[in-house]
C-alpha cells in the first residue's frame, strides 16, 4: 500500500464519542459549537465542486476532527471500481484531510445499476481475495489508510466457508487496511443469525479496530420468528451498550460514533447520546443506558 500526505490536515480524532453531522444539524451545529470532539459526514454528500455544504465542511474541520465515511463506492461488487467516484473522493480527502476514511464491506451495484443499500457479501475464500483486492487498490489511489466497516444482513449467502469475523479480521491483515467496528451490526447479526456477539468480539485482533460505531435497531416480524434492522433511527439500547461495554474491555479506547441517519432527533438529544458513549469510554460499567 503507498502512502502519504493529504494537502490539508483536519483536527484529530481522539479515543471519545463523536456524532454524524447531517444537513439538518448544518446551521445549528455552527450557531451553537457542540462541545463534542468530532463529526463523521458521509463522503458522496460533498462530492460537488462547491456549495453550501462544503462551506459547512470547511468551517467545520477547522475546529473539528472530521472522518470521511463512504456508502457509494460498492467494494465487494464484481463491477469495476469507479473511476469518477475515486476521483471524487481523492478530491474530497486532499481538501479535508480527514483524520479517518472509511467503507463498507459491502456491495451495491451489478452492471452499473447502483442499489440503495449495503448487501453482504459470502464468507468465503474467493469473496475475500476479491475484497482484499479492491480494498488494497482504494488506497493505493487514495494514498493512505482506510477503514472498512461490518455491516448487518438479514439473510445467509450459502453455508460460508468461514465466520464473518475471520472475514474481516484476514481482509484487515491481508489489505493492510483497520476495521471500522459497528457493534451494533453485531449485535443484530448475532440475534439474526444465532451466534454469539462476544465470540466475535473475542476473536477480532485488538490492533486491527481503529474506530467503533453505536447505532440503534428496529424489531420487526418475519413470520413467527423476529428480525432485527439496523435502521440508525433510534437510541442506542440497552443490550447494545453491554456489547459496547466488552468492546471496550477488549480493544481498550478507541474513537466511537454515535450513527443516527432517519427520524434524527434534535441536535442537543444527538449530543447527549454521544455523551452516553463517552461515559462507557470512560468507565465501562457505567449505566447510563
Amino acid at each position: 500500500m503507498t502512502t502519504g500526505a493529504s494537502a490539508a490536515v483536519t483536527q484529530p480524532v481522539p479515543a471519545r464519542a463523536g456524532i454524524g453531522l447531517r444537513a439538518v444539524h448544518h446551521d445549528e451545529f455552527l450557531a451553537t459549537r457542540p462541545a463534542v470532539p468530532w463529526v463523521e459526514v458521509h463522503s458522496e454528500n460533498f462530492f460537488a465542486d462547491g456549495g453550501r455544504k462544503l462551506e459547512v465542511l470547511d468551517a467545520v474541520r477547522r475546529d473539528y476532527g472530521v472522518s470521511l465515511h463512504g456508502v457509494g463506492l460498492s467494494l465487494g461488487s464484481t463491477d469495476p471500481l469507479d473511476p469518477a467516484h475515486l476521483k471524487q473522493l481523492r478530491r474530497l480527502v486532499e481538501r479535508v484531510g480527514p483524520a479517518l476514511v472509511s467503507e463498507h464491506a459491502a456491495w451495491g451495484s451489478v452492471q452499473g445499476r447502483y442499489l440503495n443499500d449495503l448487501l453482504p457479501l459470502p464468507f468465503t475464500a474467493e469473496a475475500l481475495d476479491h475484497l482484499v483486492g479492491r480494498v488494497a487498490a482504494v488506497q493505493d489511489y487514495l494514498r493512505r489508510e482506510i477503514l472498512v466497516e461490518n455491516v448487518s444482513s438479514y439473510l445467509r449467502l450459502g453455508a460460508g466457508e468461514m465466520p464473518e469475523w475471520v472475514f474481516m479480521t484476514e481482509l484487515a491483515r491481508r489489505s493492510g487496511c483497520r476495521l471500522l467496528l459497528d457493534v451494533n451490526n453485531i449485535y443484530v447479526n448475532s440475534r439474526n443469525h444465532g451466534f454469539d456477539a462476544g465470540d466475535y468480539l473475542a476473536a477480532v485482533p485488538v490492533e486491527l479496530v481503529a474506530e467503533m460505531h453505536l447505532a440503534g435497531y428496529s424489531v420487526v416480524a418475519n413470520g413467527a420468528e423476529e428480525l432485527l434492522v439496523d435502521t440508525h433511527d433510534a437510541p442506542v439500547t440497552a443490550d447494545v451498550w453491554q456489547l459496547y461495554a466488552t468492546a471496550i474491555a477488549r480493544f481498550g479506547r478507541v474513537p466511537t460514533l454515535l450513527e443516527w441517519d432517519a427520524r434524527l432527533p434534535p441536535l442537543v438529544e444527538l449530543v447527549a447520546e454521544a455523551r452516553k458513549a463517552d461515559a462507557w469510554l470512560q468507565v465501562p460499567d457505567a449505566r447510563v443506558a
